[in-house]
């Protein structure tokens, strides 16, 4: 496997990004993988890691950069009233939709202008935070994001600016929304009113809810780690992958 970190210029500063990349022939289509909410960490590296081993180019930015370089949290970022989760959720709360689509741009015109990935149709995946992340992007760039898929996405039916609740029926893409049973990110309620919206929309794809599963469960480090379903996450992704930009 070819890896690097690098920066990405955007119009808010130098975006520290994971690339990873087979070691062999190429170029391979691009993906790009949007982080949760405890931030960047060697359990998300190993992540695009076994992504990038099945034939593509990975890129896994952080996105937290706008508040510096000092934004890699430890273990205890999921413990309430912690140092790190203090610090996390300082950031994580200010995070809103349309600065991430900036940042999707500029990653889109790197892959452009640098060749470290086949050009043409990308995929977007986005985990917890990122999950409405990637799906805005499918609408937004819709002539060029061929997949998007959102785990356990937060608030994916809100009142914020570029909610993808609204905006399904503009991308042209193919669309997983993948959800856990138990979430209080993501009650019930709201998934019913995602679907509800989600088949009204026309768009292509389908709304997936893991029955026992909790929100995270596909996080290997995680407390609600559901192995089953951790391997139907990469089952269901990597077919959508496949099926839309090869």
């Amino acid at each position: 496997m070819i890896e690097a970190i690098e920066d990405i210029a955007t119009s808010d500063g130098a975006m520290e990004t994971f690339f990873v990349r087979p070691e062999r022939d190429g170029p391979y289509p691009a993906v790009l993988m949007l982080m949760d909410a405890p931030g960047i960490r060697e359990e998300l590296y190993d992540m695009a890691r076994r992504l990038a081993a099945v034939g593509y180019s990975v890129l896994l930015p952080n996105l937290y950069y706008r508040a510096g370089r000092d934004t890699k949290y430890g273990p205890d970022v999921l413990t309430k009233g912690s140092a790190d989760h203090t610090a996390m959720r300082a950031i994580r709360t200010k995070m809103t939709i349309p600065p991430v689509m900036s940042d999707i741009a500029a990653m889109l015109e790197h892959i452009d202008r640098t060749g470290i990935a086949r050009p043409g149709s990308v995929g977007v995946h986005g985990y917890c935070m990122s999950g409405p992340y990637a799906l805005a992007a499918a609408a937004r760039y819709r002539d060029r994001v061929a997949a998007a898929a959102s785990f356990y996405g937060t608030w994916i039916v809100s009142d914020a600016e570029e909610s993808p609740h609204a905006t399904l029926g503009q991308a042209k893409g193919e669309l997983y929304i993948s959800c856990a049973e138990t979430d209080d990110l993501a009650p019930p309620d709201m998934v019913a009113e995602l679907k509800r919206l989600f088949d009204a929309s026309g768009a292509a794809g389908e709304l997936e809810v893991h029955p026992g599963t909790h929100h995270g469960f596909a996080f290997p480090g995680r407390w609600c780690y559901d192995k089953p379903a951790a391997e139907r996450h990469w089952e269901r992704l990597i077919a959508l992958y496949r099926r839309a930009i090869g």
